[in-house]
């Protein structure tokens, strides 16, 4: 049988508790980051970001062939991605094109570690 993951009597240091408390995010502050974060535990959004990572700005067009996706998909992604300001656009003509903000490329960087792709190699649109 597992032990429980609980203290098996209370053994607060109250002083330390009470100084990290106060050092913690309050939740609402926290929420974008959270939101960031499930945005990214999708895989299709994941891979997309590291697509965008490793192109630096790209269009639907190019995402969606790169990812295997539709574009009608991709670009639903792509707006949650967004919203979440992990991804910005620009109208170049009549593409719209993507790229990470720089939280976006951080957060993908660190979430993909040692598997993510190098950044700006090329560009499929110059």
């Amino acid at each position: 049988m597992a032990e429980p993951d609980t203290c098996a009597l209370l053994c607060l240091d109250l002083p330390h508790a009470e100084r990290i408390r106060q050092e913690v995010p309050q939740l609402r502050a926290v929420e974008p980051s959270a939101d960031a974060a499930r945005a990214l535990g999708d895989p299709t959004r994941l891979r997309i970001a590291a697509a965008l990572l490793a192109g630096e700005e790209l269009c639907v067009c190019d995402v969606g062939w790169i990812v295997g996706q539709a574009q009608g998909l991709v670009s639903h992604h792509l707006r949650q991605l967004k919203v979440t300001g992990l991804v910005e656009s620009r109208r170049q003509g009549r593409l719209v094109m993507y790229r990470l903000t720089d939280r976006g490329r951080v957060l993908v960087e660190v979430v993909l570690g040692d598997r993510a792709p190098e950044s700006g190699k090329e560009q499929v649109h110059g």
